[in-house]
């Protein structure tokens, strides 16, 4: 029970420490490129999965 109850306490010490966020580790160009997709999206520019597939093959 002492090992269940260390390795709940070292979870939650690592979960408040965990500050960084993703989008930070990012570089401008990929948060560019985000933000343009979501901008699209919004705008209701979408392609079906299947166009994606042929797109990329």
């Amino acid at each position: 029970m002492a090992i269940q109850a260390t390795k709940l306490q070292l979870s939650k010490i690592i979960l408040e420490n965990e500050k960084t966020d993703f989008w930070d580790e990012l570089s401008i160009s990929e948060q560019k490129e985000i933000k343009k997709g979501i901008k699209d999206l919004d705008n209701g520019k979408r392609i079906s999965y299947e166009s994606f597939l042929e797109k990329i093959s």
